[in-house]
């Protein structure tokens, strides 16, 4: 994603022209390099928008072929809207000014301070906010705040995303939780994989999700736990050289801006099928207009102000993709 620019009039016959293309350079290249390392772009499916909200819902499957003998009638199949989630996007702006000595001395070095400090922020906004929506998820809250205002976490069924009972919009399957107990272990993780694995539709069907991330805190002792567990391709309990089945399949996200929204002594990590996350929206990101920069002249102050904007809204959707283990409440596996 870009950043769309924009001068208001008298800037570039000002002393403040030469630097104009500079910081732009700048702004952009710094931007290309957090993207590159973002972890809301591998947690959340990023999509553009073009309208004021978005709607995310799904049909139900059908039950699929009968038998019906020779000369038998067709059965009436039928399918029925799934749960829905509606995105309204937020207006999101920062500015930063550059001073009229600052362009007369023509400091290159502090001409760029500025200019990173407010795409630090810009960016660091983003990511914290993804982490503010999994950190609330995590502590079982229905809503995250950011700067004051509130962000429903809730998925597609109205629950928390991590919840023990995830209900059927039809009524055909059972309850079904994605929230589990179990401290990290090799055999946790591997109970935790098949019970996402063994996850239903909302008329009863295996989904056959497949998990292939983790995301976890940046915790040393759950790191350390994580990378045994998956790090070697013999069994990491035993000095036996057993099979780790585990080995090689497994992504990590460690992401240290969820250790403000865990409780002291826990350790939760959360599993993630990219692929259903991806295909069926599991975490949503919308971004209805990048980043947008304007540069104009103060008349009172003198000074080269730059101002930004954009528009963008994230939450969650279809509960599936994720589990979480490590919980302080929830269904602990045996």
């Amino acid at each position: 994603m870009g950043i769309i620019f924009s001068e208001g009039s008298g800037v570039n016959d000002s002393i403040f022209g030469k630097c104009q293309t500079p910081i732009k350079i700048f702004m952009e290249k710094r931007t290309e390099a957090f993207e590159n390392d973002s972890v809301i772009e591998k947690l959340f499916s990023m999509q553009k928008s073009k309208n004021f909200a978005e709607k995310a819902t799904g049909m139900t499957s059908m039950h699929g072929f009968s038998p019906v003998g020779e000369g038998g009638a067709y059965p009436k199949d039928e399918m029925q809207e799934g749960y829905s989630q509606t995105f309204e996007h937020e207006t999101w702006k920062d500015s930063f000014s550059i001073t009229s000595e600052m362009a007369e001395d023509s400091v290159l070095l502090n001409l760029k301070k500025r200019p990173a400090a407010f795409l630090n922020g810009y960016h660091r906004t983003r990511e914290l906010f993804g982490a503010a929506l999994f950190g609330a998820a995590l502590s079982g809250s229905n809503a995250a705040t950011m700067r004051g205002k509130k962000f429903k976490t809730t998925a597609n069924d109205g629950l928390t995303l991590f919840n023990t009972a995830h209900t059927s919009i039809t009524g055909e399957c059972d309850d079904q939780s994605n929230k589990f107990t179990n401290a990290f272990s090799a055999d946790v993780l591997g109970k935790i994989e098949c019970e996402m694995q063994n996850l239903k539709d909302d008329n009863g069907n295996i989904l056959a999700v497949t998990p292939d991330t983790i995301i976890i805190p940046n915790l040393a002792s759950l790191k350390k736990s994580v990378f045994e567990a998956i790090g070697a391709d013999k069994d990491p309990a035993t000095a036996n050289n057993g099979f780790n089945y585990t080995f090689g399949r497994w992504k990590v996200v460690v992401w240290a801006y969820l250790n403000q929204y865990i409780a002291s002594g826990t350790a939760p990590f959360i599993l993630m099928s990219s692929q259903y996350n991806e295909d069926y929206g599991g975490a949503l990101w919308f971004d209805r207009r990048e980043l947008t920069m304007k540069s104009i002249i103060d008349e009172n102050t003198d000074d080269n102000v730059w101002k930004g904007n954009a528009r963008w809204c994230a939450g969650f959707n279809d509960w599936r993709a994720f589990a979480v283990g490590g919980a302080s409440a929830g269904t602990t596996l045996t």
